[in-house]
């Protein structure tokens, strides 16, 4: 999928990270390991996790940190999305009781979910731009939020769930300036993929009250990592080849990528093979992975540190269950 060039501006940015860190050395001793051990394997060394948070709360900081950023007040916003994997409940959606926690008045702006699943924040700023390009909104704020380290497989996968870490960031976008904007985005989904990544209880498929063991087994989360990592590498060179080409830039072109922190292994294939190096915002030994999260925390990290200036040529990548992935080609 791609579209003809539409304005979008980050107007402002924020993050929030719950206050427990957990430490990889924690989870060595956990496990009866020696020092050093999870890290060198996994290559996070320390992820944030929610104690005393959650979802809505961690969400609730992150937007009310982009909204001071852009000068704005929670009822300037026309349209909330909440942009991740997993949701505070199954219904209603949690955009709504986001708005409620930001105080923007009732029937003041529209409030909806977008889940797909780690590549959910770009989904939702590929919607944003549509509807700005539209007009039907002038300024919208989107949200990921994410709790992964609920249901993680610590028996089973240890250096699956070793991965993970919590945290929450926000954006404000408006169609502002004649410059920025998405010059081309993308998604592609290849189902053989499907079973590489899932947790499968909480939907239709596992019927609780009819099998409630069974409902159990698949309350926890599974990875294949070594499957997921192969069909990613298989598709993903002329995956971004082509959305490249759909915004008419080279590879050589792009002076920031930010990219969804799926896993060390990720970040070294985009670093070495796609050859974009050091532009890679990479803060995934400090904040492992933090599903539809990682990407907008690490923009935030990217603007407040400098290194995404105004005008910037920048890819947003990801790859999701399902298997999915996704780009989006902007100048901020």
């Amino acid at each position: 999928m791609t579209r003809r060039f539409r304005r979008i501006k980050v107007l402002g940015s924020g993050s929030a990270l719950p206050a427990r860190i957990l430490r990889s050395s924690e989870i060595d001793a956990r496990l009866g390991k020696p020092a050093g051990w999870v890290e060198k394997r996994v290559g996070v060394a320390s992820r944030p996790v929610c104690e005393a948070e959650d979802q809505i709360d961690l969400a609730t900081v992150a937007a009310c940190r982009a909204l001071e950023d852009a000068g704005c007040k929670p009822q300037d916003i026309d349209l909330v999305m909440f942009a991740a994997a997993v949701p505070y409940q199954s219904i209603p959606t949690t955009a709504p009781l986001i708005q409620h926690r930001l105080g923007i008045p009732e029937g003041c702006c529209a409030a909806f979910d977008i889940n797909s699943t780690c590549l959910s924040f770009l989904t939702a700023m590929d919607v944003a731009a549509s509807m700005l390009a539209a007009g039907t909104c002038r300024q919208v704020l989107v949200i990921s939020s994410e709790i992964a380290s609920r249901g993680l497989p610590w028996e089973a996968e240890p250096l699956v769930a070793a991965l993970f870490g919590d945290g929450a960031a926000a954006v404000v976008v408006g169609a502002e300036g004649e410059k920025a904007g998405i010059l081309a985005s993308r998604m592609a989904t290849y189902p053989s993929g499907y079973e590489d990544c899932q947790l499968g209880a909480g939907g239709t498929r596992y019927y609780f009250h009819r099998d409630r063991e069974e409902f159990a087994r698949h309350t926890l989360f599974e990875m294949d990592g070594k499957a997921l990592f192969r069909h990613t590498i298989q598709f993903f060179e002329p995956f971004l080849d082509r959305l490249l080409a759909d915004a008419g830039w080279s590879r050589d072109d792009v002076e920031i990528v930010i990219p969804h922190q799926a896993s060390p292994m990720a970040l070294a294939h985009l670093a070495e093979r796609c050859g974009f190096g050091s532009r890679i915002v990479d803060i995934m030994r400090d904040h492992g992975n933090q599903i539809a999260a990682s990407i907008p925390i690490a923009l935030d990290t990217a603007r407040r540190s400098g290194r995404l200036e105004p005008g910037a040529k920048a890819l947003m990548l990801g790859t999701s269950a399902g298997l999915s992935l996704g780009g989006i080609a902007f100048v901020a």
